[in-house]
Order: structure tokens, then sequence, then C-alpha cells
């Protein structure tokens, strides 16, 4: 069974009310068991919302919303809660959206709501690595399997 983020598959979980959905994820998914997730909304924020990106605030990681609120404590839950159906599930894979601050496992925005993406990992993504759950990003997953 995979974990998969909820916005590729097309449900209207996105930041911005809609989705990223991506059919050619979608039809390699066609023969597996999977369960969607959308660790934002788990976490409590509501859709649509602010963009969030993270940033490094008084020495530590904090996850803002573009307005400056500080949204760190609800992504935290949200890592938490997909952490739990993994692992109830017995979840080894995950396929998570590439680059947001919850699901990206290689690249994230560097918070300055430019655009710029860097090296890094979002919240759900880190907390599932360290956690034994082989993550992928939509990219990656489909190259695997190809």
């Amino acid at each position: 069974m995979i974990l998969v983020s909820a916005c590729l598959l097309g449900i209207n979980c996105k930041y911005s009310g809609g989705n990223n959905e991506n059919k050619e994820l979608m039809k390699f998914l066609e023969k597996e068991k999977f369960i969607p997730v959308c660790p934002e909304q788990l976490g409590g924020l509501s859709t649509p919302r602010e963009p969030c990106e993270i940033v490094e605030k008084t020495g530590s990681l904090r996850v803002v919303d573009k307005k400056g609120k500080d949204q760190t404590l609800k992504f935290l839950k949200g890592a938490e809660e997909t952490l739990k159906i993994a692992q109830l599930c017995v979840i080894e894979e995950a396929v998570l959206k590439s680059n947001s601050p919850s699901c990206g496992s290689f690249k994230i925005y560097d918070g300055s709501f430019t655009g710029k993406l860097i090296d890094g990992e979002g919240i759900t993504a880190s907390l599932l690595k360290s956690n034994n759950i082989k993550v992928y990003n939509e990219i990656n997953y489909i190259e695997k399997l190809k």
C-alpha cells in the first residue's frame, strides 16, 4: 500500500483551492492500493488558505503563511497525523507533492514567496523519512516504474 498526496489525485486540497492532478501518476496507481492524504488539512488548515513556506526564524525552522502568520504547529500536527495513518496501514512508500512545505521531498521554496527553490524537505516528508518510509515525488516515482 502507498500513501499519496491527495492533490496529485485531483482532490481539491491545494492552498489555492485547486489540485495538482497528475494523470500519468494516476495511471500507474491504477494497479496499486493507495491512501490519499493531505497533511495540511489533517493539521487543521482550511482550503483554500494562504500559501505557506518554510523559513528560518529565531534560529529554528518555522512555517509561515504569506501574511507572516506562523503555521508551524498545524504543519507539525498534519505530519504527525499522516505518520499515524502510515503506521496503521503499514505503509512503506509515499508519493508526495514536490516542492510543498509539507510534502516536498528534495526541494522546497526558500521562504521568500518568490518561487525560488532550494534543497530541502517538507515537514511531513521529513517525518516519514525519519520513520523509514521511502518518500518519492510525483516525478521520480513515475521514473522508478518506467
